[in-house]
């Protein structure tokens, strides 16, 4: 094609002889559709995770036709590539339609189609769509070996479609409730490989009948031109919730703070005990539990329960080598210390360009932190795989209040996806199932000291004790959750270790969820970098 074809081909409007259904084939189109105005629509969403980089281009690395009786929608994988020299892979259906009044917020493109004008949209947003994607699903048999892999477990029980609507603001996937009874998620940013959100949902519900996890009920996974199994959507049962547990500990800690005023508490007279102790409820002291409540050490033993059973249905399997346990080995040493390390330099660098933000404690803490950077790196390094005994497993990999669901007195896990910095490959890395453990007392940790940043004034306290007595609390808080989650771990001969391991673990991993956190806070909320930092110095000085 000639430049100057070509420029006035991208001239708007655009008009092509093409049918529907043979539309990606004509190379006009795609070369319109990958322009400027694909790169605009794309910049505006939600679930676009490149917008920190500066995209160079758009490539279409395959479509495939979602159908049914003749109805025909695309999907497409689009490469987007940066001019930061790397790229990321996103997943687009796309629809055709006439009417005017329709999706005005998600047009992607005007044209003309065989005489008849309309717009290319994100086709989620078409009801029909919808109804096209759970019928298939419904309908799907076993063993599909076509590209487009429909696929649907035992506990799918529907038998036709009823509604589809919008579940919520998401911001890397767009999730769909079907029939007011299941939630289907649609994966935006995809990688060549299944994602581990679907592995361990159908893994757990399948094959080991986990209950406290959203039920696996089907999905759509492709196979590319590579030959890779990619996941694009995946269907679960709609758990009813109160919320997540970290809307659920933000007030129960709120509560907790407002009792120091009501029962006349002076801080530096509460009992305090070793972090990592493990403590029946029994064993709290009295003055804690006055304080506290009975209710929420009542609450942290069932989700510890749930946490524990969660483990030792991934540790249970010994055919499926993707689950298998494994011990520690060199192998594995290597990738952690050098994860950690690259870690480590980023989040301080990003701390030395961003020391203008920091006042007062966290002023003070960021100098310590600073001054001792070479003895943090060193515990890094301290990892030594020949002098651990415990068993690695599958893990959540992203494990927080967050993605815990909260229902009736129970707790529901959901989620597992794993870090979102991590590489799909790093996500599904054997670890030592403490690791889940770091990430929810880090989760813990910051509930208490949110509360305290949101709501201090309402405290009549100074910070400092508010801190002291948020610092005795989160003890308590670990100490019933280990207890509770130990017991369990061990009446099922899961192995994670010997005490000294386990505290050892327990440490590395929360030393480096901590520094993990500080890159984020020094970036987006510098008051809230004295979480990490005294979750990183706490590990140090202990």
């Amino acid at each position: 094609m000639s430049k100057k074809k070509e420029e006035k081909l991208l001239q708007p409007p655009y008009e092509f002889k093409s049918s529907w259904e043979t539309l990606l084939e004509d190379d006009a189109f795609v070369n319109v559709f990958l322009s400027d105005v694909l790169e605009n629509y794309i910049l505006r969403q939600r679930w676009y995770g490149g917008k920190s980089s500066q995209l160079k281009y758009i490539e279409l690395n395959q479509f495939f036709k979602i159908q049914q009786h003749g109805e025909v929608y695309y999907g497409l994988l689009l490469e987007v590539n940066f001019r930061e020299a790397f790229y990321q892979h996103y997943f687009l259906p796309i629809a055709f339609v006439t009417d005017d009044s329709f999706a005005k917020e998600d047009r992607i493109l005007p044209l003309k189609i065989n005489d008849q004008n309309g717009y290319i949209i994100d086709a989620i947003n078409l009801e029909a769509f919808r109804k096209l994607v759970f019928e298939r699903i419904m309908t799907s048999l076993p063993n599909d070996k076509t590209p487009v892999r429909y696929h649907k477990s035992s506990y799918f029980t529907d038998t036709a479609y009823v509604s589809s609507r919008f579940m919520g603001l998401e911001q890397s996937n767009t999730s769909i409730i079907y029939n007011d009874s299941s939630v289907i998620k649609f994966f935006r940013r995809i990688y060549a490989d299944r994602n581990p959100d679907f592995e361990m949902s159908q893994f757990l519900s399948e094959k080991k009948g986990y209950q406290n996890t959203p039920a696996y009920l089907g999905s759509i996974n492709i196979l590319d031109k590579d030959n890779d199994d990619i996941t694009i959507a995946l269907l679960q049962k709609l758990v009813p919730n109160e919320g997540d547990a970290w809307d659920f500990m933000l007030k129960e800690v709120d509560k907790v703070f407002g009792n120091l005023d009501y029962k006349k508490i002076i801080v530096s007279k509460l009992p305090n005990t070793e972090i990592f102790e493990r403590l029946q409820i029994k064993d709290v002291p009295p003055e804690i539990i006055d304080w506290a409540g009975l209710g929420i050490f009542l609450k942290l033993q069932v989700m510890a329960k749930r946490t524990a059973e969660m483990h030792i249905a991934l540790g249970s399997e010994f055919e499926d080598t993707a689950f298998t346990p494994k011990h520690f080995n060199s192998d594995y040493e290597v990738w952690l210390k050098n994860r950690s390390l690259y870690q480590f330099q980023n989040r301080l660098n990003s701390v030395e360009n961003n020391l203008h933000k920091l006042e007062g404690r966290s002023a003070e803490l960021v100098k310590e932190f600073l001054e001792r950077k070479n003895e943090i790196r060193r515990r890094f390094l301290e990892f030594d795989w020949t002098k651990l005994k415990g068993e690695r497993i599958r893990i959540h990999g992203d494990y927080h209040l967050g993605q815990i669901l909260v229902k009736d007195d129970d707790f529901y896990l959901l989620d597992f996806e794993g870090e979102p910095e991590s590489t799909i490959r790093d996500r599904k890395v054997k670890h030592p199932p403490l690791k889940d453990v770091a990430g929810i007392f880090r989760s813990f940790h910051y509930a208490i000291y949110a509360t305290i940043f949101n709501n201090g004034e309402k405290y009549p306290y100074s910070q400092e004790d508010l801190f002291a007595a948020g610092e005795v609390l989160y003890k308590f808080f670990i100490g019933v959750f280990l207890e509770s989650y130990v017991t369990l771990i061990q009446a099922n001969n899961l192995n994670i270790g010997y005490q000294q391991e386990r505290i050892f673990i327990l440490k590395y991993c929360m030393l480096e969820k901590a520094v993990y956190e500080l890159g984020y806070e020094m970036n987006s909320r510098p008051r809230w970098a004295v979480i990490p930092l005294e979750g990183i110095l706490a590990i140090i000085n202990d």
